[in-house]
């Protein structure tokens, strides 16, 4: 059996070999310095595990993320253990490593509280320093069946018995807890010398709002205390940065009781989102897009053509027209595809852009709504490319380039996914791996860093995804490119190519921005409600010093800026102009301007920008050209 290595050496092995006999094979110090590995590009494993036919094998260290989600899912059993322990009768659902730790669900009588977090942590501790190792066995059906069954596991027995009859099964043992678990896992619990848990939430079974609601703990670890400071730190900017607190502190949004996941947009935000439009147009209109808007509710008919109707039914809304059955559109495509059918077109129209900011409606569980971040109704920056299969990659790498000029303007780092086939797709194969070898090569020739997530393609085609790094590292799913073959096939839509007969053309669908609701939640914590100025709802607040001796000046300073297009508030109140800095500070007006009698002498403004102490003073003709052109160039 050869196993390759990422250097392109190549090693032969007996079959079977663990792949903690492969890293001791290069050497002591490797196998003592990495988690496990990511095999065959695709699938991470612990240096327990065995591999038995040809393959290759990247080792990774802690840092890595593939590494943490070992670590995470080895502690996530860890806290099952120590609950187990604590709270004997406890019936465990799953307990997956996720993008920053781990969770479990579980089934108790006893209400956890936040003081039994604290109790169960100092038990995860007291087991990890006794330096368990992860046993990994593989089990029969039957004998997984009998083993969680006798323990009355009722979970376990409904997960085994909904797996297909020839699926491989293995248990996970630590210490006396005992897990169904594909892994991967870390060798032993020595390393895992920080913990916290995080919170507690409801979470139903299996996603099931008619099953019964479960008690769900987040937790997180590292192998050192400081890791684990530095992360409880970046928690709680976290928590000052909340764009849910902060679009309300600044008016920004509102949720109300009469529709919740449906947001309503209030003068300020709209002025947020208004720009993130505005801005958008024009590069649409630099690149060739044509701008559509299609109806939000269209026939049943529609989305059965479509595949949503199979695929989609149940996160979509339905109402009756004339007796009819009609959906409301959970995605733009379909109607942008009837745009395109509407007249016929030649090769030489190829390739066509339409981008839509289409309103759009999912179905989402009322527990997983999440202010603008997760929502029932949102606002897509779709667009959909009718091309040639020639074509395909320079319009991917048009959108990727455009992708990257947006990211950059408000800050962002980036990562991609290049998201694979999932299980319900429709297609053919051929058609898929076509599609897929296309994303891959495009994003290599534009020399961009990828991963391959197997299997979390949409129905219709592989996806290219784009997440973004805001300001404090986090990641955000925003962009996507997703290659269509499918949907030009089942609507039947056709060119006419250079022999003056039918052809398919390729399509595809990109966002950018996502959801310019989510992305505005993402915004707001990013800058932390601190706006770059031509995003900012208010440019400046203009404070006179008396309103006795400095009001008429004030003003007239107000009318001027306002005709000039400025976003400008005049703080007139009968209040300390202390507390009027204060105020504009903490709704985080980029400027105060402060006019007293020397301002209004020399024609000047005392300039205090938001976030600092000293203020500097500006002629005012300067200091209006002066964010005249930072409005104007965005910066």
């Amino acid at each position: 059996m050869k196993i390759t290595f990422p250097d392109g050496n190549i090693k032969e092995f007996e079959s079977g070999v663990s792949l903690l006999d492969i890293a001791k094979s290069i050497s002591e110090g490797l196998a003592r310095a990495v988690e496990g590995a990511v095999v065959n590009d695709e699938k991470i494993m612990g240096l327990q595990e065995k591999i038995t036919e040809d393959s290759t094998v990247n080792f990774v260290k802690y840092d890595s993320d593939e590494a943490k989600k070992i670590f995470w899912h080895t502690t996530s059993h860890l806290m099952a253990a120590a609950i187990q322990k604590l709270y004997p009768g406890t019936l465990f659902a799953i307990g997956p490593a996720i993008d920053n730790g781990f969770y479990y669900d579980i089934d108790s009588d006893h209400q956890f509280t936040p003081e039994d977090l604290t109790k169960i942590e100092k038990e995860m501790l007291n087991i990890a320093r006794e330096k368990h190792e992860l046993i990994r066995e593989d089990i029969s059906r039957e004998d997984a069946l009998k083993l969680f069954g006798d323990h009355g596991d009722k979970y376990k027995v409904e997960l085994i018995n909904d797996l297909p009859e020839d699926a491989e099964l293995s248990i996970y043992k630590l210490g006396d807890f005992v897990d169904l678990c594909k892994g991967p896992h870390l060798l032993n619990t020595k390393d895992i010398k920080a913990v916290k848990l995080l919170s507690i939430a409801g979470a139903y079974w299996r996603g099931n709002e008619k099953n019964k609601m479960l008690q769900r703990i987040y937790g997180i670890s590292f192998k050192k205390q400081a890791e684990l400071d530095e992360y409880l730190n970046m928690i709680e900017e976290a928590k000052k940065r909340d764009h849910r607190i902060l679009g309300k502190e600044m008016d920004l949004f509102m949720l109300a009781e009469e529709g919740p996941g449906f947001p309503f947009f209030l003068p300020n935000g709209m002025v947020i989102k208004n720009n993130l439009k505005k801005y958008l147009g024009e590069l649409l209109e630099r690149d060739g897009y044509g701008q559509i808007e299609t109806p939000m509710i269209l026939n049943k008919q529609l989305w059965l053509t479509s595949g949503h109707w199979d695929h989609y039914k149940d996160n979509m809304y339905f109402t009756e027209i004339d007796e009819e059955e009609y959906a409301v559109k959970p995605m733009n495509c379909p109607g942008s595809i009837l745009v395109f059918k509407s007249k016929p077109h030649s090769y030489r129209d190829l390739p066509i852009r339409l981008a839509e900011l289409g309103l759009v409606h999912r179905h989402e569980l009322s527990g997983a709504l999440h202010g603008l971040f997760r929502v029932r109704a949102f606002t897509q920056d779709d667009a959909h490319i009718f091309c040639l299969r020639h074509q395909i990659k320079d319009e991917i790498k048009g959108i990727m380039k455009l992708a990257g000029e947006i990211y950059s303007k408000f800050g962002f780092e980036y990562k991609v996914m290049i998201s694979t086939r999932p299980e319900d797709s429709m297609g053919a194969q051929e058609d898929w791996d076509q599609a897929e070898k296309a994303l891959i090569e495009t994003v290599e020739e534009l020399g961009i860093p990828y991963k391959i997530n197997e299997g979390d393609g949409a129905f219709y085609g592989p996806k290219i995804d784009i997440q973004l790094l805001d300001s404090m590292k986090r990641a955000w799913q925003c962009g996507t490119v997703q290659l269509d073959f499918q949907m030009p096939e089942r609507f039947d839509i056709t060119y006419i190519n250079e022999s003056g007969e039918k052809e398919r053309p390729v399509m595809i669908h990109r966002a950018i921005y996502g959801s310019l609701e989510r992305f505005m939640g993402i915004l707001i914590e990013h800058y932390g409600g601190n706006f770059p100025l031509w995003l900012a709802p208010v440019h400046a607040t203009i404070i006179p010093v008396s309103l006795e001796h400095h009001l008429e000046f004030t003003r007239k300073l107000y009318e001027r800026c306002s005709q000039l297009g400025l976003r400008v508030k005049l703080d007139d109140r009968n209040e300390s102009m202390g507390k009027k800095i204060r105020d504009s500070q903490t709704s985080k007006v980029p400027y105060q301007l402060v006019i007293g009698d020397n301002e209004i002498k020399n024609n000047t403004v005392s300039v205090r920008k938001y976030g600092e102490k000293q203020t500097i003073d500006i002629d005012i003709d300067e200091f209006i050209e002066t964010i005249e052109k930072d409005i104007k160039e965005r910066r």
